[in-house]
Order: C-alpha cells, then sequence, then structure tokens
C-alpha cells in the first residue's frame, strides 16, 4: 500500500483496506458513473442531435464544483502549487480538443482502434515523467498488448465498415494518446510525490483552472452561441446535462482513486476495458448475436487482465556476505552477522 492510501477515501468509504477490496469498489464507483454518462449521452447526442461538446463540458465544470463543495473541500485544504494544475489542465484541454478535432477526419472503426490503445503510451510515457521513472516488466506490456488486440478484434466485430485513416487526423488523434499519457502518469506522480493530496483537490483544481481553457474553443467556433440558443429552446436539457454531470463525478474521482493506489498504467487498462464490457452488456440486455470475432476478442481480453493481476515472480535479492571481507574489523562483522540475521528473521515465514 502506498504512502497515504491509508487516510484515502471515497465519498466517506475508507479505502483502507485489502488491495482486491479498494480495486473492486474504485472500479464500481468508475463503471456506475459512466455508463450512466453514456446513457445520458446517447440521448443528447443521438436523440436530441446536439453535439455541443465543449458548452456541456463547460457546464459540467460548474456542476463538479458545485459537488465539490458539498464533499467539503475548501481551498484552505490545498497542499500543492497552483502551477501544477495548470500544466495539468492545459494537457487535458489539449487532449480533448485534438481527439474532438480528429473526428472530422477519422471514421468510426479507426478512431476505436487509437482509442483501445491508450494503455500502452501510458506504460511507456511512465519512464520519461519527472518525479515516476516508472519500469513495467515484461509480462505487463504482454497484458496491456493482448487487451489492446482483443478489445480491437470485439469494438470492430460488428463494424460495416474498414478503418478509415487520414494524414491529419492521425497525427492529431496520435497527439491526443500522447497527451492521455502524459495526464495520467502526471496525476500519479503529483500523488506519489505528496501523498497528502486528495481526489477532491486534484478534481477542483483541473475544473477551476480548465474552465477559461474552454471558452476559447467555444468563442472561435461559435458553439457557445448556437449551444446557449438550442439549450434554450430545450431547457430539460440542462436537467440531463447535471444528472450526467452527477454520474460522471463519481466516475471522475473513482478514477482519481485508482491513479493514487493502483497507477496510471492500471488505470488505464481498466478504462480501456470499460468499453469492452459496455458493448457485452449492451449485447447481453438486447440479445445481439455473438460472433467469433467477438469470442476471440473477449478471450484476449480475459487473458490480458489475468495475466496483470499475477504476481511479479521475480526474485527479492539477498545480501552477499561472502565476498566481504569480515576479517577487517570484528565490530564490522559482528555488525553485518546482526544484519543478516534480522533479513533471515523476517524471510522465515516466506519460506
Amino acid at each position: 500500500m502506498k504512502n497515504g492510501d491509508q487516510t484515502r477515501f471515497l465519498f466517506g468509504i475508507s479505502l483502507h483496506r485489502p488491495k482486491w477490496q479498494q480495486f473492486l469498489i474504485c472500479s464500481f464507483g468508475f463503471f456506475f458513473g459512466y455508463l450512466v454518462n453514456g446513457v445520458c449521452e446517447e440521448y443528447v447526442y443521438n436523440r436530441l442531435q446536439f453535439s455541443y461538446g465543449w458548452y456541456f463540458t463547460f457546464v459540467q465544470g460548474f456542476v463538479y464544483l458545485i459537488l465539490i463543495r458539498l464533499q467539503g473541500f475548501t481551498m484552505k485544504q490545498m497542499v500543492n502549487p497552483w502551477n501544477s494544475y495548470v500544466k495539468l489542465s492545459s494537457v487535458l484541454m489539449g487532449s480533448h480538443g485534438l481527439t474532438k478535432g480528429s473526428l472530422a477526419y477519422l471514421n468510426y472503426p479507426a478512431q476505436i482502434m487509437f482509442k483501445s490503445t491508450k494503455v500502452l503510451p501510458v506504460m511507456i510515457m511512465g519512464a520519461f515523467v519527472p518525479g515516476l521513472r516508472r519500469k513495467y516488466s515484461l509480462h505487463e506490456y504482454i497484458s496491456a498488448l493482448l487487451l489492446v488486440v482483443g478489445l480491437i478484434l470485439f469494438t470492430l466485430a460488428d463494424s460495416q465498415t474498414s478503418p478509415n485513416f487520414s494524414i491529419i487526423g492521425v497525427i492529431m488523434i496520435s497527439g491526443a494518446l500522447i497527451m492521455d499519457a502524459f495526464l495520467g502518469n502526471f496525476q500519479e506522480a503529483i500523488f506519489t510525490l505528496n501523498p497528502e493530496t486528495t481526489q477532491m483537490e486534484m478534481l477542483f483544481c483541473s475544473t477551476i483552472v480548465g474552465i477559461p481553457f474552454l471558452l476559447v474553443p467555444m468563442v472561435l467556433t461559435g458553439e457557445l452561441f448556437k449551444a446557449w440558443s438550442s439549450c434554450s429552446q430545450h431547457p430539460y436539457v440542462y436537467g440531463v446535462l447535471v444528472f450526467e454531470a452527477m454520474a460522471t463525478f463519481i466516475g471522475q474521482v473513482s478514477v482519481l482513486s485508482l491513479i493514487a493506489i493502483f497507477g496510471a498504467a492500471t488505470t488505464a487498462m481498466i478504462t480501456t476495458a470499460r468499453k469492452a464490457v459496455t458493448l457485452l452488456l449492451s449485447y447481453m440486455i438486447f440479445t445481439k448475436p455473438l460472433t467469433e470475432r467477438h469470442g476471440l476478442g473477449l478471450l484476449l481480453i480475459s487473458m490480458g487482465i489475468i495475466l496483470r493481476m499475477l504476481p511479479d515472480t521475480k526474485p527479492s535479492p539477498r545480501v552477499q556476505v561472502s565476498n566481504v571481507n569480515v576479517k577487517k574489523s570484528k565490530a564490522f562483522s559482528k555488525e553485518l552477522e546482526s544484519v543478516v540475521d534480522e533479513q533471515d528473521e523476517e524471510k522465515k515465514p516466506l519460506i
């Protein structure tokens, strides 16, 4: 358990418990929040034909601030400098903008293929983020690759069109993936370097710094005025947006809890696998037929998750005393023997 995990809470639920319980609680919050979010997005974007992503994110940010205040968080509880969150929010807004922009150049299958690979750049970038410098074992990379390939096979199993790649779209979505990779690792680095950082502080500061960033694309594209006019004619849309924001708030705080406890790469695997879980539920609920490609995709996803959960079998290093010249000093010899005896006593339960 990392430093600070013993004092971490998720909506009043203590996370000072076994790892598997932490994982289940945080994952449940994440899946619940984003499943509700998916239903609301389906209604707003497809049923009402409202595609004002920047404006909806803008409204969602204000709902977040109200909910964070209701959780009892105040600026006096901050433990990190504002400049950390300015960097974080700029990367977040850059990723969001590039992802939205790439939609004009890539069709749905191409988008899915790129989005499914998110966990790989997150793992690679972890080695370059200051304060983190995380390294992963070979079996962790293999598990991530299995998950990525399985998710691509599963999500594209019933696609009627082939991926259509555009150079501009590929550059934009690749830039978004790189920014996503830095985002998750940067959040983990903040939690690691300062364990007193709470999920509420991270979300509050990212939101309050990010809201002004949203105004620029909304004004430049004219979305601010179009969205205001459309939503004024259908005011009930704000009710849907508030409900969606409340559900997404639960998902966001759960994701930050996963990052703080399990790291950015594990969290990326969970968020990536969400797509497959959502699709699988839709097939079960609406009794759609599953093909062989669906089955192969689910098999690879399961193999990737199981492989990721396996403990690292790398043996722990032992103190080598054979090359030590213990004859130089009787005092040094006794000290060395006492250290070795203490380590042997600690390792007895493992034998």
